[in-house]
C-alpha cells in the first residue's frame, strides 16, 4: 500500500525558544541563536532522511526588525558567516537553498551570502531548504493583491478579470508560487500561534505545537511531529467517507 501520503511534502517550522533557552542557561540571546542555527542544519539532514521534499524555516520575520538592534545585527552577522560555511555541506547533500521573503533590506554582506547560496545550489534536487527572511504572511498576501490589481487593469475589462480570479491564480502571484503547498506547520517553544507565517497555505496545513525550545529540538521530536501528522485525516472540508 502506498504510504507516501503519510509523509508531508512541505514542512514549515517556527523556530521559537532560542532566547528563552539561552536565558535559562545564563547566556546571551545570540548564543541561543547560534545553537539554533546548528539545529537548523541538523533538521535539514533529518528531513531529507525521512523523505520530506521541502522544509521552510522561519528565520527572520518582518516584525523582527523591532528587536534590540544588537540582536538584529548579530542575527545578520550569523547569516553572513554561517551560510558560506554550510554551502559545501548543502552541495554534498543535494540541498537546494531558496528564500521566501524580501531580502532587499538585508545588510549587504548577508544579502550577498544568501544570493550566492541560492545561485550555487540551484541545480540540487534532493531537498529544498526554504529560509524565510524578512518574511511575513500578511505582507506576502498584500504583494499578491497589488499584482492582481495590476493584472486586472491590463485586461480588457478589469472588473470581469477580478471576478474570474481564483485561489489558484492568486497563489501564482505570491512569493510561494513555485513552492509546494504547506502540509505541516511546526512551532517549538510552547507558544500556540502561527505568528504571520505561511498564512495562505496555513488554511489547510496541519498544525503541531511543542514545548521544546528550538535549540533542544531533536530528530526524535521531528519524528513525533511526523507521527502525529500521519495519524490525522486531512479532509479539506469533505467528510471522512468522501476522502476514505
Amino acid at each position: 500500500m502506498d504510504q507516501s501520503h503519510l509523509i508531508p511534502g512541505h514542512v514549515g517550522i517556527v523556530m521559537d525558544g532560542n532566547g528563552r533557552w539561552a536565558k535559562a542557561r545564563g547566556k546571551g540571546r545570540l548564543e541561543g541563536h547560534k545553537q539554533g542555527a546548528q539545529v537548523a542544519r541538523n533538521v535539514v539532514e533529518w528531513a531529507k532522511d525521512l523523505g520530506i521534499r521541502q522544509i521552510s524555516l522561519y528565520a527572520f520575520s518582518t516584525e523582527n526588525w523591532e528587536r534590540p538592534k544588537l540582536e538584529v545585527r548579530g542575527l545578520m552577522s550569523l547569516l553572513s558567516i554561517l551560510l558560506p560555511k554550510t554551502l559545501p555541506e548543502m552541495m554534498e547533500n543535494g540541498v537546494r537553498f531558496r528564500v521566501l521573503g524580501d531580502i532587499a533590506p538585508l545588510p549587504g554582506s548577508a544579502r550577498r551570502a544568501v544570493e550566492k547560496a541560492v545561485s550555487a545550489t540551484a541545480a540540487n534536487k534532493d531537498i529544498d531548504l526554504i529560509l524565510c527572511l524578512n518574511y511575513g504572511g500578511q505582507q506576502e498576501i498584500l504583494v499578491a493583491v497589488r499584482k492582481a490589481l495590476v493584472w486586472a487593469n491590463e485586461q480588457e475589462n478589469g472588473e470581469t478579470a477580478l471576478n474570474t480570479l481564483t485561489p489558484e491564480i492568486f497563489r501564482s502571484l505570491m512569493w510561494r508560487r513555485d513552492m509546494a503547498p504547506l502540509d505541516l506547520l511546526i512551532r517549538t517553544g510552547g507558544e500556540q500561534r502561527i505568528s504571520n507565517f505561511h498564512l495562505w497555505d496555513a488554511a489547510y496545513a496541519e498544525l503541531y505545537f511543542t514545548d521544546v525550545y528550538w535549540p533542544d529540538f531533536s530528530k526524535k521530536d521531528l519524528q513525533e511531529a511526523l507521527s502525529d501528522y500521519a495519524s490525522r485525516e486531512r479532509r479539506y472540508g469533505q467528510t471522512s467517507e468522501q476522502v476514505g
